[in-house]
């Protein structure tokens, strides 16, 4: 099959050497001539050191390429997705999969990526979200991973899990995609609280504490935004929650470290080299989606107070610890 992945960043052209390995014709677009020249030059990307990108991978800065295949791999930046998807819309065949792989909530709509995506290719597209506990420093090398594809339209989520499914990558399909789509972009902001847990010198106690109230909170909002709650239980949830929060190939969790040091939001960030920090972007999105529908989330409402309003995290840490005794299953379902 012949297959496009729009965004040459790291997870890009993981998933692109995957379809490529997987037999198809694959070619990788890139924003700009300049990052498409570098790839081909060096015939590898930077984001994924020793890694190299096959002769047969074809590169590109012309979204023609879209045009006549059989399913479009969506993997710019959270920011990127409006813009790159209206374009993307005018070369697509009608009937054409495109596989979302985006992590984050748009910042002035609050609107999912994949609500976005929709909007802008007037709906002729199936759009399916792909998401799960996968680095792409380790899915490019080949390291054993599962991922869920998620889609209300099952065939278009079946050629998604056909086209990708190999000895080393692992497709789960699932009709949750409102609850798969707000497991991959929650996850990045506990991710950052989890490296400023890190960064302040926490233990493990914390970060366990963190991480498993942050996923409440997370399978709260979803629930309220129609999403099953059995998704959170599942790789798009915990296990990508806890991929992201422990490992120091996260951006998210790297960032955080810094911020837990002492460093300001956006001085950390760009300690990271340009590298796109997704759960800065989402912190702000879930906290107004969350007031939107009414849903308590007091992790990410400190984790905005952070990022955004410079509040210092030790004090946040502070309040969450002293706010007022509940039950663990108070006001919600036991759902894990």
């Amino acid at each position: 099959m012949r297959t496009a992945v729009i965004g040459s960043g790291a997870w890009g052209t993981a998933l692109a050497l995957a379809l490529l390995g997987n037999g198809h014709e694959t070619v990788l677009w890139s924003y700009t001539e300049q990052e498409s020249t570098i790839l081909q030059e060096k015939r590898g990307n930077p984001m994924l050191p020793g890694i190299t990108l096959p002769d047969e991978l074809v590169l590109t800065a012309d979204l023609d390429c879209a045009k006549g295949c059989g399913a479009v791999v969506l993997a710019t930046p959270s920011f990127a997705v409006r813009a790159t998807a209206r374009r993307l819309g005018e070369k697509l065949d009608p009937g054409t999969p495109v596989i979302l792989v985006s992590k984050g909530i748009e910042r002035e709509s609050a609107r999912l990526l994949h609500q976005v995506v929709e909007e802008e290719i007037g709906g002729f597209c199936p759009v399916v979200v792909l998401s799960g506990p996968s680095h792409a420093e380790e899915v490019g090398r080949g390291v054993p991973t599962a991922v869920v594809v998620a889609c209300e339209n099952h065939p278009a989520a079946e050629l998604a899990q056909d086209i990708f499914m190999s000895r080393s990558l692992r497709i789960y399909t699932s009709p949750d995609i409102i609850g798969v789509e707000i497991g991959a972009a929650l996850k990045n902001v506990i991710a950052l609280c989890a490296g400023c847990c890190d960064g302040m010198g926490c233990g493990d106690n914390t970060k366990a504490m963190l991480m498993t109230r942050g996923l409440t909170e997370i399978a709260r909002l979803g629930v309220a935004l129609g999403a099953r709650k059995e998704t959170f239980a599942g790789l798009a949830g915990v296990g990508d929650l806890i991929v992201t929060c422990t490992s120091m190939h996260s951006r998210n969790r790297r960032a955080g470290i810094l911020i837990g040091q002492g460093k300001p939001a956006q001085e950390a960030i760009a300690e990271l080299g340009g590298a796109v920090v997704e759960g800065y972007y989402a912190a702000a999105s879930a906290k107004d989606l969350a007031d939107r529908a009414g849903v308590e989330m007091p992790i990410t409402t400190g984790a905005y107070e952070v990022l955004y309003e410079g509040a210092d995290p030790r004090r946040v840490l502070e309040q969450l610890m002293s706010r007022a005794r509940r039950g663990e299953l108070e006001a919600e379902e036991s759902w894990i």
